[in-house]
């Protein structure tokens, strides 16, 4: 790897020298601090570990378990020298969150209080109009943590049996019974908490009742069923641990007064495709989003049905699985938002009725939300399967933000960002202010924007593994690769900020070393975003590589950052050498 030639045309090659990965001066400095004669012990890396990287707890037997993992590669009798501390630094063994940690936040809350791993339409395998409908899909969300799966029921052609499809499309059914048997055998591959399993019923009362025999069953003992028709309280997910929960809305087919569904995507309007990852950015929310004034409330949630209309139609052996019951009470929307206080119930609203509401109804979305569920939905324009930015959910408490998890790119880094949190076992506990309640009734108001509560310092030292992962060609023909990096966070409109480093030019280990600061006034709810680019002076920039990150989990001081492709597959060599460290206000 000392050169490598380039081809430019039949007689001339251009021929470039390979840089070899060096530990930056920073770390060389830190090395001299923690070493004696050239020499990194055990106690020496106890005390780096303690005062750099803020590991508190680390004991000389830590340290001297990562000494032992990596003498094959580096050996010396009494410790390690400057080449293995830096393989140490920039090896898996030094991720940026604590692999320890697992599921280390309160799980006996009502589920009321927790972000949830939500899917949309989890069975389509692309677009909204024309894919195909198939098990694999839930398959592979239940594989990645996602703790909700929604599927779409419907009478089959011949009206004696369920299949799941994206009704009035052309997307090609799939047997409700494999949906339900893929559910069961990967329920719990990635996450023993619950799965909440949403059902947009479209069927007869007697195709519910078969409905309610294959998924009696399917599930068994795993199946959670009510001891009472409503909850005054959601139980916990920590109470609820390997069991399967059903949520529903009433059917929509045979109610008397029918109502189009917004989502359905066979409407007018333009495709809200996503962003790629080298061209649009999220959606960033606006500071001054409590200005406008929109009429809710005549405004009625398509997705939701009365609760009276709901009680007539259903048949009984159905209406007894549904542990977490949706449909939106009579009358408006800001009705519906005080809740009850005898009962809980599930709500949704589509992206663009969120927008709304918060311009309104802010500070009562939080409150709802505080007992109640609230699930927000993609918009109907979104055929491609693309996805919204889910920050200003989350601001106002809603728990179930539904994604289309085959909709690749920003939005769903986000998505994937946010539940790389608390051991990625699909719950994430809400901040304590989106469910505090003062002596007067007050709650967290949304709009205010608050003070810079601390600071997070990010160094970008270098990268590599490019050279290993890709062809020599894949960025340029004629050269290697020009890389820069993309970083920000994503969170309230006050935090959100995306800057970028210099860019490198024909070098397959760029060393960077440029240092970013980032205000945060809710750092509960900021994400770190990353990605890296390559420049391309006559065509869109190259991908090359993302990930995102939960700014309350980050471990502080120098860590090793493996990147993701588009799709959100981890790189085997693609990764970032980074320094984080947090300044309190």
């Amino acid at each position: 790897m000392s050169k490598q030639t380039y081809k430019v045309c039949f007689c001339c090659r251009r021929r470039f020298k390979m840089a070899v990965a060096e530990a930056p001066q920073e770390i060389k400095t830190l090395f001299g601090k923690y070493s004696e004669n050239g020499v990194m012990t055990a106690v020496h890396l106890q005390r780096f570990l303690v005062q750099e990287q803020k590991e508190e707890n680390a004991t000389i037997e830590d340290a001297q378990a990562i000494i032992d993992s990596i003498r094959h590669v580096v050996f010396h009798k009494s410790g390690i020298s400057l080449e293995g501390f830096f393989k140490y630094l920039f090896g898996d063994l030094n991720p940026p969150l604590n692999p320890k940690l697992g599921v280390h936040q309160d799980m006996t809350a009502p589920l009321s209080h927790y972000f949830i791993h939500t899917g949309h339409n989890s069975y389509l395998t692309g677009n909204q109009l024309t894919s195909d409908c198939s098990e694999i899909p839930i398959i592979h969300a239940l594989e990645k943590g996602v703790r909700v799966i929604e599927l779409d029921i419907w009478p089959n052609s011949s009206k004696d049996n369920v299949h799941v499809l994206h009704g009035g499309t052309m997307t090609a059914p799939v047997e409700f019974i494999k949906c339900l048997r893929a559910i069961k055998e990967n329920a719990f591959s990635a996450s023993e908490y619950p799965v909440v399993i949403t059902l947009e019923d479209h069927l007869t009362t007697d195709l519910q009742a078969k409905a309610a025999e294959m998924i009696t069953q399917t599930f068994g003992e795993t199946l959670f069923l009510p001891e009472t028709e409503c909850f005054k309280e959601f139980p916990s997910p920590g109470s609820l641990k390997r069991q399967v929960m059903i949520s529903t809305k009433p059917p929509q087919e045979y109610r008397k007064d029918k109502v189009a569904k917004e989502d359905e995507p066979h409407r007018s309007g333009k495709d809200s495709g996503d962003e790629e990852a080298w061209g649009k950015d999220v959606p960033i929310l606006k500071h001054s989003f409590g200005t406008e004034k929109h009429d809710l409330e005549n405004e009625d949630d398509n997705e939701e049905e009365d609760e009276d209309e709901a009680k007539r139609i259903e048949a009984p052996e159905y209406k007894r699985l549904i542990s977490i019951h949706a449909g939106k009470p009579k009358g408006s929307l800001r009705e519906a938002l005080k809740g009850d206080p005898d009962k809980v119930r599930r709500l949704s609203l589509s992206e663009q009725q969120l927008e709304k509401a918060a311009l309104q109804y802010g500070k009562d979305l939080v409150r709802f939300t505080q007992r109640n569920i609230l699930r927000i939905y993609p918009k109907g324009t979104r055929i491609t399967s693309s996805n919204y930015n889910p920050l200003l959910a989350w601001m106002h408490g809603a728990q179930m933000v539904a994604f289309n998890m085959q909709g690749h790119g920003r939005s769903l880094w986000l998505m994937q960002g946010m539940f790389r949190a608390n051991g990625e076992c699909g719950y994430v506990k809400k901040p304590d202010f989106l469910l505090r309640e003062g002596p007067h009734g007050e709650v967290f108001d949304p709009k205010v924007k608050l003070p810079v509560k601390r600071t997070l310092k990010v160094t970008v030292y270098m990268g590599e593994g490019w050279y290993y992962d890709f062809h020599k060609t894949h960025f340029d023909q004629f050269s290697p690769p020009d890389f820069y990096v993309r970083i920000g966070i994503a969170g309230v409109p006050a935090d959100t900020i995306m800057k970028k480093t210099k860019t490198l030019e024909d070098n397959w280990i760029p060393a960077w070393n440029e240092e970013f600061e980032f205000p945060l006034t809710v750092p509960e709810l900021a994400l770190l975003r990353i990605e890296v680019h390559e420049y391309d002076m006559s065509e869109k920039d190259d991908f090359g590589g993302q990930t995102c990150l939960p700014v309350w989990e980050l471990s502080e001081g120098i860590r090793s950052i493996p990147l993701y492709s588009r799709e959100g597959v981890k790189y085997k060599s693609v990764k970032l050498l980074m320094r984080f460290q947090f300044v309190s206000s």
